[in-house]
């Protein structure tokens, strides 16, 4: 099966240019193609997963692929898919946000390593050095106004009003394709649905400014279906917020648990999306889905599959002990840095290393509304510490119940954790 062929069975092409021309041309050449990444923030979130995916699938099938920083084009801000401008960021943030931005690119896709390796570069190496006279000289005369009007990405802001520094923009990435067109012999870009108008607009200008050239000029555009949800939610957002590929900002935990809770009339969309499984496998994974779906096979190891990728193995294996733990209330085999990721977004209370009453401690950390609560609460049998559950109005807490010296989880019924944190 040629790539194009794999992409289209997994339901990953929204849009060609040419889809002839670009299967003869993928299955004739070694391709050299580029998706960009703008540094709107430090780090990448689980929507940026498709792209970068995309690209080691064609690395995969032998061609040639470009991982783009938008360095340059950060410093403007792309008003695709936005109802309004984006907040500009000072030069140095979006340097920051750039490098912390190809790390993470560079170890999802290892670049510089086997016979066509996956390279990076940052456009704002041209764009930089580029005065406003070359700009509108050498970019901005091929482009129409009328042209640029009928992009979706500027006549969907035209009511609310776009300034002419997002207007730019198209021109801007226009030139990204034209600079690794000339310097990587780069003709493919492939991108988010969101980014038709300003792949086109790169085409066209290398056609346009290579126009006096005899030889043809063949050059495409591919780009992957916005990801939707059968729920009607958004893909990649959580209670908590987005989801990071940074572990600080979305622990390997948190990162397991969205995949596990994907939705049964998703898993197998996303599995084709995002994983290299065989197809094998695939088709069990689908028959588990039809027959036990209440065993949920297919979203363990769509979680196995990212976490390892995005995380490790061993944050992998740490996100499984959270969740077996959790599951079994056998908490006193957390280590704490376990607890610190598991138990990140309870409520916390900051205690004394020293022994304590239940219930002091109970109406202390707000546990229980008052000493009667509390000990209704514990002589009811409604209190666990460190998965254990507590009957004596009497216990007292000591260095018995603080896991590593450093926390102590209670549990008051079924499903409300708190934590106990010392200083």
């Amino acid at each position: 099966m040629d790539i194009l062929q794999d992409l289209e069975t997994r339901g990953l092409i929204h849009q060609t240019t040419d889809r002839e021309g670009l299967e003869q041309h993928l299955s004739t050449n070694q391709v050299t193609l580029y998706c960009g990444f703008d540094p709107t923030a430090d780090s990448l979130h689980i929507g940026h997963l498709l792209p970068i995916t995309m690209l080691k699938r064609f690395q995969k099938a032998g061609h040639k692929p470009i991982a783009l920083v938008g360095g340059g084009t950060g410093m403007i801000g792309d008003p695709s898919g936005r109802t309004s401008e984006r907040s500009l960021n000072e030069g140095e943030v979006v340097k920051e946000y750039s490098e912390k931005i190809r790390q993470q690119i560079a170890k999802l896709l290892e670049f510089d390593q086997g016979e066509n390796p996956v390279v990076a570069r940052n456009n704002h190496d041209w764009l930089a050095s580029m005065n406003i006279i070359d700009f509108l000289r050498d970019a901005g005369k091929h482009f129409g106004i009328n042209y640029m009007l009928g992009k979706e990405s500027v006549s969907a802001r035209i009511e609310q009003g776009i300034t002419f520094t997002e207007f730019s923009y198209m021109i801007l990435q226009s030139l990204d394709y034209l600079k690794l067109y000339e310097q990587e012999n780069c003709t493919l870009q492939i991108g988010g649905s969101d980014q038709w108008g300003n792949i086109t607009a790169g085409m066209e200008l290398i056609r346009r400014s290579r126009e006096q050239e005899e030889e043809e000029i063949k050059v495409y555009g591919l780009t992957v279906p916005l990801i939707t949800k059968a729920d009607g939610t958004k893909f990649g957002k959580t209670a908590g917020g987005a989801v990071w590929l940074d572990p600080e900002k979305t622990s390997p935990y948190e990162f397991y648990q969205f995949w596990i809770n994907t939705d049964d009339r998703d898993v197998m969309k996303f599995i084709r999306y995002f994983t290299f499984l065989p197809e094998n496998e695939i088709e069990q994974l689908q028959d588990e889905i039809t027959n036990q779906p209440e065993k949920r096979k297919a979203q363990k190891r769509l979680a196995e599959e990212m976490t390892s990728v995005v995380h490790s193995d061993e944050a992998l294996e740490q996100a499984q002990k959270i969740s077996a733990s959790l599951f079994s209330g056998d908490l006193k085999q957390l280590s704490a840095s376990d607890i610190k990721q598991g138990f990140k977004d309870v409520p916390t209370y900051q205690a004394a290393k020293e022994d304590i009453g239940l219930i002091d401690l109970l109406v202390n950390a707000s546990i229980s509304s008052s000493k009667r609560q509390a000990r209704e609460d514990v002589g009811n049998g409604a209190i666990y510490i460190n998965g254990e559950r507590i009957q004596d109005l009497q216990y007292t807490v000591n260095d018995d119940d603080r896991i590593e010296g450093k926390f102590t989880i209670i549990r008051r019924g079924k499903k409300k954790y708190s934590l106990i944190s010392y200083k």
